[in-house]
C-alpha cells in the first residue's frame, strides 16, 4: 500500500491553494469541522481499507495496493 499526491501537478497546486485559504480543512467539503482538516477522516478511513484504492474526495493524494 502506498500513499501520493496526484500526479497532475496542476490539481494539487489548485488544492493546496485552496487549503492555504481554509487553513488546512479540505477546502472540498463545507465548514471548518475537525474530521474534515487535510488528511480527512474520509480518506483515512479509506486508507484502513484494504480494499480501497483510488483518490481522496478532493483528488489530491492517491492510495494504491
Amino acid at each position: 500500500m502506498k500513499v501520493e499526491l496526484n500526479p497532475d501537478k496542476e490539481v494539487v497546486k489548485r488544492i493546496k491553494e485552496g487549503l492555504e485559504m481554509k487553513d488546512g480543512y479540505c477546502p472540498c467539503k463545507i465548514g471548518k469541522l475537525e474530521e474534515n482538516k487535510c488528511m480527512c477522516e474520509e480518506f483515512k478511513a479509506q486508507i484502513a481499507d484494504p480494499e480501497f484504492e483510488g483518490f481522496c474526495h478532493c483528488m489530491l493524494y492517491k492510495k494504491t495496493l
